[in-house]
């Protein structure tokens, strides 16, 4: 996938913007940018890679199988 140059004036208005929120402000407005950039992420994503990031997490989180002696 092929990555975008950030707009450097956008990025000074969020960091300007960032200093007048407080923690809470702050943390909301996170969580609300995470929701939407993963739905972006998702969606520019075909079924394969996602087949593969899910396999890759899976992995991760619980290991091969041939790790944890369960070949079935």
């Amino acid at each position: 996938m092929k990555k975008r140059r950030k707009n450097p004036a956008a990025v000074a208005l969020a960091k300007l913007r960032a200093k007048s929120m407080t923690a809470e402000e702050r943390s909301r407005s996170a969580q609300k940018a995470g929701k939407i950039g993963g739905k972006a992420r998702a969606a520019g994503l075909t079924s394969e890679e996602r087949k593969a990031i899910a396999k890759a997490a899976a992995e991760k989180r619980w290991g091969s199988r041939e790790e944890t002696g369960k070949n079935q």
